[in-house]
């Protein structure tokens, strides 16, 4: 039965009304009423859904607005707000589909804007999204944004060359070069193809990064962990090993398997060049294999060993191989040939961590304890990176790498042996990753997605206590005892009073207090403390955290700006100057300003960040220039944008108009024709025929404006259109007692030839003549 269209109007009106006074609550029950008389109404659905979004019921709002996309389909809202709140619920996959599906919705309506920012927003979830990419290249090459099309040809090329496809590797580069032939960042792609290196992956673009970041969380709580085998990691690798050789062997006898082409067989790793036939050195190896496994399989380790170098002699090399021998030579009590073993398997994935570990209990045999710890943090490093996500894999690498510099000028063997006993129990167990996980779980909570490194924990003297009391720090603060908190932080830290995760803690507990400066300082010296450690990353979020509590910290501005160019991060680190700038420009400190912009700008210059941060820092560079009345600076400046975008017509007037200021009116006129040349040329008589007309007007005394515009109409074709304004210029020049300007006008008239040509030409003799 078909509803009330009454009912629903009125319900809707009730809706909007309520919606107007943000009483999102009251206008989705109206809207609801609306939906129960026709409930496939797009519109209603819609403003349901914009209700329960702003209510922050974002999982229905989520399938209101799906319901409107079955039903209009070539509705590019709905379908946005699909994206945006998929994004939000932590749904990367539909958010970046619904997205670049908008976008393309978009696009046929021909709104080129909202599809640019729906596909740039696809690239800020995930930066290898080669169709986002691709409609990118293909809408800004039609736009004539050659430039920003040829960065995309370069990350979609990035993206082929990855996926191993070569050809259209370089024929997207191609692409990028037919559009921007000069483009630094085009020849250096031209020159790692031809060096056979990859091309930089492509950069995530700006914004989006806290519903990215909730996906993240999301999918640390949903990742499935990797199951248990039921030993330890070295008895884990040897099984591993042991397998690979056996399907290598079988791969070796059956030449047509695609497996044994995988794998790259013998004739793709054998050394040598040749003089010795491959087919026999074949058969060495099958045999050699064959009798190694075949006796390990049955204890004789000795054996096998011997078997394995025989293999290697003949000239087959694997990590499986150089693994299974060190560790069997370290069975054996044969540490030198183990350790040179172990060296060639240490650098693949499959037994770094196990060669690690062997390698750390053969320098403990030995009594090279600092060398054994290096080797055990190698190890824990390696196990962390391993058992986290993916995504924060490199950046838990890299916090290692001080750390492990720190322990081998360690002098206090006493603490050495220390951390190699922790990381031997924590390890050396067959449940070795469920104990990471616990201990990750147990860990302080940090803020933002960059995880802190299991050392920071494992390598305390008391870590199990530590623990303990951080988290009975966690119940008092949120119980609202912000002092027995504290209390609690400063006994804890007497048991580890490097911890730094637990001074983090107290300088939290600070700010809860409303004790800001306390806290800065806390931060501050954690800040210093990581810094020194060499560990940039966290150093860096202590100082965005001090400069989010407090962000007139110059201080800490500037530490921070120095930690992200360490850290290779430019574009963070010019938007950090940018910040700068600008609170020394509310400060009313111009000099200090333009200084810190022009060290913003040294830094685009050097460095690998965007060169679209140029434009913006000479804009403000210039705006300063202007209020200090600085105009020589000022045109310097202008003529450095003006280089980098020809069209900005904005430029192009400040030079024209700080010129005719200084008096340099050649220069201006200069600047006047390189401009209207650069018009015309591009087909745009319109755009400079306008661009003059507003220059004549806003400097009415300037007679070559005047002149130049009638030029350029006359040029145009438009004759009628330029007399009049030649005739008043030559009365105003009259009057003004400029006989020989008012002639060079009439002149000017008589070039054009007018159908009235020769009343001019009379006027002109009679001015020659003096009549």
């Amino acid at each position: 039965m078909p509803g009330r269209e009454d009912i629903f109007q009125k319900a809707m009106n009730e809706g909007h009304s309520a919606a107007w006074d943000q009483e999102w609550s009251k206008a989705a029950n109206a809207y609801r009423r609306a939906l129960e008389e026709f409930p496939d109404h797009p519109k209603a659905l819609s403003s349901l859904g914009l209700a329960l979004h702003q209510m922050n019921e974002v999982d229905e709002a989520l399938q209101i607005y799906m319901r409107a996309v079955k039903i209009s389909p070539d509705d590019p809202i709905p379908m946005e707000k699909v994206a945006q709140l998929s994004e939000r619920v932590g749904d990367l996959k539909t958010a970046m589909d619904a997205a670049i599906r908008a976008g393309d919705l978009f696009l046929k309506q021909r709104d080129t804007e909202k599809a640019l920012e729906n596909w740039v927003h696809v690239t800020s979830i995930n930066p290898e999204n080669a169709l986002a990419h691709s409609r990118l290249a293909q809408v800004h090459e039609k736009l004539g944004h050659q430039q920003q099309a040829a960065m995309e040809y370069l990350a979609i090329a990035s993206i082929l060359q990855r996926a191993g496809n070569p050809e259209k590797t370089q024929e997207m580069v191609n692409k990028a070069q037919s559009l921007v032939p000069g483009s630094v960042e085009v020849k250096q792609a031209q020159t790692l193809l031809k060096t056979g290196q990859l091309l930089p992956k492509p950069i995530r673009a700006k914004g989006g990064t806290g519903p990215i970041r909730m996906a993240q969380v999301k999918q640390l709580q949903t990742q499935p962990r990797k199951p248990a085998s039921g030993l330890d990691p070295v008895a884990e690798a040897r099984q591993k090993a042991l397998t690979q050789l056996a399907e290598i062997l079988f791969d070796f006898s059956d030449d047509s398997s695609p497996a044994a082409q995988d794998r790259k067989g013998i004739s793709a790793i054998m050394r040598g060049t040749g003089t010795i036939s491959v087919q026999s050195e074949q058969i060495k190896v099958v045999l050699h294999l064959g009798q190694a496994i075949d006796a390990q399989s049955k204890g004789n380790e000795t054996l096998a060993a011997e078997e394995m170098e025989a293999a290697l002699n003949a000239g087959y090399s694997s990590s499986s191989l150089y693994f299974n021998l060190g560790y069997l030579r370290f069975k054996g009590e044969r540490y030198e040939s183990a350790q040179r073993f172990l060296q060639n398997s240490v650098k693949h994935v499959d037994y770094g961590l196990a060669s690690r570990l062997l390698l750390g209990q053969m320098h403990i045999t030995k009594g090279s304890i600092r060398e054994a710890a290096s080797e055990y943090l190698e190890a824990l490093k390696f196990a962390d990176a391993a058992t986290i996500a993916p995504e924060q894999a490199d950046d838990i690498r890299q916090q290692y790498e001080p750390l492990i510099r720190s322990y081998q000028s360690q002098k206090d063997e006493d603490a050495l042996q220390k951390v190699c006993d922790n990381i031997q129990g924590l390890l050396m167990r067959a449940d070795w990753r469920e104990q990471l996980h616990k201990t990750r779980e147990q860990m302080p909570k940090q803020d933002g997605d960059l995880a802190a490194p299991l050392a920071d924990t494992i390598l305390q003297a008391q870590s199990s206590s530590v623990l303990e009391s951080i988290n009975r720090i966690n119940q008092l603060a949120r119980s609202g005892s912000l002092r027995s908190a504290m209390d609690e932080a400063y006994n804890a830290v007497q048991y580890a009073p490097t911890y730094l995760p637990l001074h983090i803690i107290m300088g939290d507990l600070l700010v809860q207090e409303g004790r800001t400066a306390d806290a800065i300082n806390k931060f501050s010296v954690v800040a210093h403390s990581y810094s020194v450690r060499g560990e940039v990353p966290q150093a860096t979020k202590l100082l965005r955290r001090i400069i989010q509590i407090s962000p007139m910290d110059l201080g800490a501005r500037n530490r921070l700006i120095d930690q992200l160019v360490a850290r290779g991060q430019v574009d963070d680190a010019i938007q950090e100057y940018l910040e700068l700038a600008a609170i020394y420009y509310r400060l009313a400190e111009l000099d200090m300003a333009r200084k810190t912009y022009t060290n913003a700008l040294r830094l685009v210059q050097q460095g690998s960040a965007s060169r679209d941060w140029n434009i913006h820092i000479l804009q403000r560079m210039a705006d300063i220039d202007m209020q200090r009345l600085d105009w020589k600076q000022a045109v310097r400046v202008f003529e450095q944008i003006r280089t980098l975008i020809p069209d900005d017509d904005s430029s192009r007037k400040q030079l024209i108009e700080l010129n005719l200021r200084m008096g340099q009116q050649d220069r201006a006129m200069n600047e006047l024709e390189s401009y209207i040349t650069h018009l015309e040329n591009q087909s745009k008589k319109e755009l400079a025929i306008n661009f003059l007309e507003d220059l004549a007007r806003e400097h009415d005394e300037q007679p070559l404006l005047k002149r130049t515009l009638a030029a350029l109409l006359h040029r145009s074709g438009r004759i009628a259109d330029a007399i009049p304004i030649l005739d008043q210029l030559g009365e105003t020049l009259l009057e003004r007692g400029d006989k020989e300007g008012a002639m060079e006008v009439i002149n000017q008239i008589v070039l054009m030839n007018p159908s009235n040509v020769q009343d001019y030409r009379a006027l002109l003799q009679q001015m020659s003549s003096g009549t």
